[in-house]
């Protein structure tokens, strides 16, 4: 099996690689989880993240998001106080917030999914030349889509976060041409070919 250059990194990321990255994601308690693991990224490594997410899922309810909006300082005390759990109070207020602007979202369009997908007509979008390895980390949708949510109430969102979340969601498709997951993608789910110089703010590494 082909793998992109992340994907077989260690034994927990080829199986996020092989069941879950890039697959579109139509399920509001799933989309909140992607969402707020990139929260708890944000200026650290994916490793770290994807090692610790049983233990996210302890502290807040399995991304329950009805459970996490009702969170109290208690909750907060209990979160810092488990073991191997993140200790930045922001990020888990950040989470709670987050929760609550979520559920506005779903009452307003009936789903997140319905928001979220609004952004692309329901398609996972294929970029040309992202499948040769030609990258951003963020564009114009995810700048777009960031600006949107941060006026919703959301926090930790910026654009390039947006931007992995859209990758990890199934909004974008990123696997490498020869990555068998591309091709499961673009068989099994709607897609549209745009074309990448045509997106506002595009920011690549370095």
């Amino acid at each position: 099996m082909s793998y992109c250059n992340w994907g077989n990194t260690s034994k927990i990321n080829i199986k996020y690689h092989d069941e879950e990255w890039g697959v579109p994601v139509f399920d509001d308690r799933k989309q909140f989880e992607y969402l707020m693991l990139e929260v708890m990224q944000c200026g650290l490594n994916w490793n770290m993240i994807i090692n610790k997410r049983e233990i996210f899922r302890s502290c807040f309810d399995n991304f329950e998001v009805d459970k996490i909006a009702e969170y109290t300082e208690k909750d907060i005390e209990r979160i810092l106080n488990f073991e191997g759990m993140i200790k930045s109070r922001r990020k888990i207020e950040a989470v709670i917030h987050n929760a609550k602007s979520f559920i506005k979202i779903r009452e307003e369009f009936g789903s997140f999914c319905n928001y979220f997908w609004k952004f692309s007509d329901g398609k996972t979008i294929l970029y040309d030349k992202h499948e040769l390895g030609y990258i951003p980390v963020s564009n114009g949708l995810s700048d777009k889509i960031s600006k949107d949510l941060k006026k919703r109430g959301f926090k930790f969102l910026g654009t390039i976060t947006m931007y992995s979340h859209m990758q990890a969601a199934g909004m974008i498709n990123d696997h490498d041409k020869n990555c068998i997951r591309y091709k499961y993608i673009n068989s099994n789910y709607p897609t549209v070919n745009k074309r990448r110089y045509l997106e506002k703010n595009v920011t690549y590494f370095g």
